[in-house]
């Protein structure tokens, strides 16, 4: 990517046999987006903005802890992408939290909160039926 790769803040690729880089699906994340390249003969390239990432959780089975990878599930209120995997990487939790910075940043920056991505569950007109409007400073 030469050029290109100076504007990513992180970047790896998916790790296989052994936590070896050998495979063609590649991870990026820079100050808006993230991005994920998979492919070799057809390349396929997917982008979700951060503000748009709900939740992050990691999980490590026993081979990936052995060769110090881990997979990063995101749930993510874009509707192309929805939920996603960052799958063995180096350094799981150092991206993770990497990642959660990024998304806060974005979404300070943008004045976002959680209450934009909530669905009202059907009720269109603003009454959720609780008339105690604490739980309303919750969000």
């Amino acid at each position: 990517m030469g050029k290109m790769a100076e504007k990513y803040l992180w970047r790896d690729r998916k790790r296989t046999f052994l936590g070896l880089p050998w495979s063609f699906t590649v991870y990026a994340v820079d100050e808006e987006r993230f991005y994920i390249k998979r492919g070799f003969l057809n390349i396929k390239q997917d982008e979700v903005r951060l503000y748009r990432i709900m939740d992050l959780s990691l999980s490590m089975n026993l081979g990936q802890r052995i060769f110090r990878v881990g997979t990063i599930k995101c749930s993510s209120a874009d509707k192309s992408m929805g939920d996603f995997e960052i799958k063995s990487v180096k350094k799981p939790r150092e991206v993770m939290e990497l990642i959660s910075e990024l998304v806060e940043k974005q979404r300070d920056r943008k004045r976002i909160s959680g209450r934009e991505f909530l669905h009202d569950g059907g009720m269109h007109d603003g009454n959720y039926g609780d008339d105690d409007d604490e739980l309303d400073n919750d969000f």
